[in-house]
């Protein structure tokens, strides 16, 4: 009895070693393989890089058209005009009502002074406006404006407004909602852009890794051809699967190691290099737009690098399946 259990756990040790020694080997192997062939290595690398590169790019460039379309959503506006005579106990009501939608996040309301006052300082330059705008005080309607959480869904609020009864007793006939009309079709465009190019980055990712995984699988396919004499040697002495899968593995995960790395390099790169035309063509100051990956640049190449190395090992699986025959 004694003998067996001091038997068990040597028994354990010595699996246990067997296994780290193995792995080791595997690691090896696969890394002798990754630059045993040069060119096929530079090729799957570089088509990796380009893949993850794309994804990169769609990933930040999402991120600066929600920051502009933010942006724009503030600077286009979305309100509604109440006549000059409404009562504040009104205004407030209308405003409470409002702030019950789902779609609504937060509600300003401007008084008819502080309309006047505001385009007063807007038109001061011009000094027959700003006498217009100084003797129009009682043509100046109440002004909701509202933060909605979603551009594009803007129906809940157009509903609000031909349903409420208090909405509709006092609206400005003169001044119709801003997501009524061309507003509306402003708003909605800028959202249908954010949403194609978003479709269209998605699109793009996904022909590439699909490009990366076949490349992958050819070049996988050709060492398992370079090394058949090496791997049936190894099947005949009796080496496990996994022993003999495992370089493989090992070496497509490297390919989608290197290029995150490079892919995440050249993301950085290109960010600082058109963080001028952004600030100049989409008004985005570049510091803002290299923020997101500031912030996340741990995340962002770390989920980089799994996404390489899942397309590795799919990639590797699919193609030691298919030709080693085990």
């Amino acid at each position: 009895m004694t003998t067996k259990g001091k038997g068990r756990p040597f028994s354990l040790k010595k699996q246990h070693r067997r296994r780290i020694i193995s792995a080791s080997r595997i690691i090896r192997y696969g890394l002798n393989n990754f630059s045993r062939n040069a060119w096929l290595t530079i090729a799957a690398t570089a088509i990796m890089t380009i893949t993850l590169s794309i994804v990169f790019t769609t990933v930040v460039a999402r991120n600066i058209l929600v920051s502009k379309v933010e942006d724009i959503q503030k600077s286009v506006g979305v309100s509604i005009y109440l006549k000059t005579e409404t009562t504040q106990a009104d205004v407030d009501q209308i405003a409470t009502d409002i702030k019950k939608l789902s779609s609504v996040q937060d509600i300003t309301i401007l008084t008819p002074e502080e309309g006047r006052d505001k385009l007063i300082d807007t038109e001061k330059a011009n000094s027959d406006t700003l006498e217009a705008a100084k003797l129009a005080t009682n043509k100046i309607p109440w002004t909701i404006n509202i933060e909605v959480s979603d551009i594009n869904k803007t129906d809940q609020l157009r509903e609000f407004v031909q349903t409420n009864g208090a909405v509709k007793n006092n609206i400005d006939p003169n001044n119709k909602p801003t997501f009524v009309g061309e507003q509306r079709v402003i708003i909605e465009t800028i959202g249908k852009w954010v949403l194609a190019a978003q479709q269209g980055g998605i699109i793009a990712s996904l022909i590439f890794v699909i490009i990366s995984m076949l490349i992958i699988f050819n070049t996988i396919r050709m060492a398992i051809f370079n090394r058949r004499e090496e791997i049936q040697m190894m099947k005949l002495i009796g080496a496990e699967k996994s022993f003999i899968r495992g370089p493989f593995l090992v070496e497509a995960t490297v390919y989608g190691i290197l290029a995150a790395i490079i892919a995440s390099i050249l993301g950085y790169l290109m960010l600082r290099a058109v963080g001028p035309a952004l600030q100049e063509f989409l008004t985005i100051d570049p510091a803002t737009s290299l923020s997101f990956f500031y912030k996340y640049a741990a995340l962002i190449v770390l989920g980089m690098i799994v996404l390489g190395a899942i397309i590795g090992i799919i990639s590797s699986t699919l193609a030691t399946r298919r030709y080693l025959k085990l």
